[in-house]
């Protein structure tokens, strides 16, 4: 495109690139705006793909084919050349005749042809979503026009902020005792009170038992902080009433836990953040639900209650399927008709009345949505997906409100992201675990993902590679509407993962700058350190913030819990993403600079989208070497990265993306 950097190409690794050619040098197309302009197109109408050819490849001619009705058809792009000689775009119409309609693009050059550098050109190659391919491939990362109706608008410029409800802090009503633990009224048998500056213990039952006291009045309380960041949209973990704090376990979908202030403390909640022009997104399990639910009670009560069919018994009334053989966690049967208009189906379900008054949530996170309707032969899980969906049509059709549907998934969430269902994912595999193995503490001891070893260790090279092919394989939309998060309550944290300041820095730039919705787990931005999930879930220190705002972001020699530096730049990195519509809205493109593997993200000017409304305004500040050096840049992928005087902990006891959940913890 006019205007990119071209820098000296260098050889190309063809592990990394199959078709050797630099990809500077590389005829280019995305999804975004740039490339596939104007409005989306819904069934029925046409779109404009389009294709980019530097002048320094010598392209003979360009065709694509699409799958339209299960057939493929091709036809030939027409080329424009580029009014500055720098290369020419190719265009075509296409019909989008089905709701997904797949497409690639054959690039064909003389035999012996070479680019500008001396690169050979192969003769016959496919571009797709996953780059330029000598030779034929699946349908599997095929660029996809999408008609199903998107996402909310406001999804696309959305910062999320995510809280642990129990640890994030403890509004002024919460009593406590003369150690400062909370003692409220009827205090669960489960719960073990904390102080609020005593360390989560690392694994164990304890985890799911420490209570600290957070509540939902202590979160409106401190949501200038959540603002300050340029977060605009608070995203709860379970608010139920269950049998642990993490509350994935929950004994009824009828009611607030009381030890977060109940349904009108989640109502209070909700207006304040709304005030304010942000959002709200609750936590809802689908999959299973806690042995103390009431419809668990019923249903071993009473072999033939309407209950009983809501799960999945081997013996009544003690034996059934549970979520990973964890029987505190029995698993939902959703070949249940009379579950789903419970649950998932109509205005009267759990899902629809948590997005209608008095609550009025702007959307709903599905834990373990990998799992809900699978079991066995059975698997329901997409046709809960679009129930879900439909759901929040209805309530929208009474509200005007439009509202957010993302899944938990911890691993190839794409065969799930078809368009009508899930909006999107939480993007561990297409963002998580790549930033990883990319800047992992070496040496560190974590184990990663359940195998018998730690945290691999990947080049730049093969980690854009990897946030290039798994992320191809999804349509556009869905990647652009999922959460990206560097870690969550599931997880180690950021810090101790990466080990130090430097690389904490390049990884909320690469948060800022991805396509995808940029998710913070509330302490992170401190430099927070956490060797587990469990062990994540630290209480905020908002003695030290509160210190550290009063001498205006500066700790001088003070001995804080806080990493102001990191946390005045992810304002910073954050600020520059709402400023920037192409690091919201724009498409992607992975180039190559003196051995990195930098990338561009493009959206055309003129648009009517400029700065995304948001609490948080941006700040000007200089950043190092750690930051990108354009604002419409990503952070360079490749080399060694500069080491930073300050190292946090390295890691020392074994911890998955995921454990398994007890009763008393997640």
């Amino acid at each position: 495109m006019s205007g990119l950097p071209s820098p000296a190409p260098r050889p190309v690794d063809p592990a990394i690139e199959p078709s050797g050619v630099p990809l500077t040098e590389r005829p280019h197309h995305d999804s975004g705006p740039s490339f596939v302009p104007g409005p989306r197109a819904g069934l029925g109408q046409e779109a404009t793909p389009r294709v980019w050819v530097p002048a320094a490849y010598p392209a003979r001619t360009l065709a694509l084919r699409s799958v339209v009705d299960g057939e493929i058809l091709t036809g030939d792009l027409t080329p424009r050349s580029a009014s500055d000689g720098t290369g020419t775009w190719w265009e075509a119409t296409l019909t989008v005749a089905n709701p997904v309609v797949p497409y690639r693009v054959a690039v064909l050059a003389e035999p012996g042809a070479r680019t500008a550098s001396g690169a050979p050109v192969p003769t016959y190659a496919w571009l797709t979503a996953a780059g330029l391919v000598p030779w034929d491939v699946s349908d599997a990362t095929d660029f996809r026009l999408v008609a199903h109706e998107p996402a909310p608008d406001w999804v696309d410029d959305a910062i999320v902020y995510q809280v642990f409800p129990d640890r994030f802090a403890r509004g002024s009503r919460i009593p406590e005792d003369a150690e400062g633990r909370p003692v409220p009224e009827d205090l669960p048998a489960w719960a073990v009170p904390m102080r609020w500056d005593e360390e989560p213990a690392v694994r164990g039952d304890l985890t799911g038992a420490q209570y600290y006291g957070g509540d939902l009045d202590g979160i409106i309380e401190r949501l200038d902080h959540i603002a300050s960041l340029g977060a605009d949209t608070v995203y709860l973990t379970p608010i139920f009433p269950a049998g642990s704090v993490h509350r994935y376990d929950a004994s009824t979908f009828e009611a607030v836990d009381p030890l977060l202030g109940g349904e009108e403390a989640l109502a209070r909640l909700s207006k304040a953040p709304h005030a304010r022009g942000m959002r709200l997104v609750l936590d809802l399990t689908t999959n299973h639900t806690g042995d103390t639910h009431e419809w668990f009670r019923a249903a071993q009560a009473d072999a033939g209650s309407e209950e009983a069919g809501y799960y999945l018994f081997t013996e009544h009334p003690h034996r059934y399927v549970s979520w990973l053989d964890v029987p505190s966690l029995p698993k939902l049967d959703q070949r249940s008709a009379a579950l789903r208009a419970r649950l998932t189906r109509g205005e009267g379900s759990v899902t629809a009345r948590f997005l209608d008054e008095p609550v009025l949530a702007d959307g709903w996170r599905i834990d373990v949505a990998n799992m809900t309707g699978r079991h066995g032969a059975v698997d329901l899980t997409r046709e809960v997906a679009r129930e879900m969906r439909g759901t929040l049509r209805r309530v929208r059709a009474r509200t005007g409100r439009d509202t957010w549907l993302v899944a938990e998934h911890g691993h190839d969430a794409t065969g799930d992201l078809d368009g009508d269902g899930w909006h999107g994912t939480m993007n561990y595999t297409g963002f998580t675990r790549p930033l990883w193995a990319w800047l992992a503490e070496p040496g560190d001891a974590l184990n990663w993902l359940g195998l018998p070893m730690t945290t691999p260790r990947a080049p730049g090279g093969a980690v854009s590679r990897d946030l290039r092919d798994y992320n191809a394989q999804m349509p556009w939309p869905s990647r652009l509407h999922s959460q990206n998060q560097l870690s969550s309550h599931d997880t180690p944290r950021t810090r101790t993962v990466v080990g130090e300041r430097g690389r904490q820095l390049t990884a909320v730039a690469a948060l800022a700058a991805l396509p995808g919705v940029p998710t913070v787990f509330a302490g992170d931005e401190l430099g927070a350190e956490g060797l587990t999930g469990e062990h994540a879930r630290t209480p905020m220190p908002w003695a030290a913030i509160d210190a550290l705002a009063e001498q205006a972001g500066d700790p001088g020699d003070a001995d804080l819990p806080v990493d102001a530096e990191v946390l005045e730049s992810t304002r910073t990195l954050l600020g520059l993403r709402r400023e920037h519509p192409a690091l919201r809205r724009g498409g992607l493109r992975w180039l190559a600079h003196r051995g990195r593997r930098p990338c561009a993200r493009a959206h055309p000017p003129g648009r009517r989208h400029h700065r995304a409304p948001g609490p948080g305004r941006p700040r000007s500040r200089h950043l190092g070497p750690a930051v990108p050096a354009r604002r419409d840049r990503c952070p360079s992928s490749g080399g060694r990265r500069r080491r930073h005087r300050r190292r946090a902990r390295t890691a020392a006891a074994p911890a998955g993306h995921r454990g398994r959940r007890h009763r008393a913890g997640r």
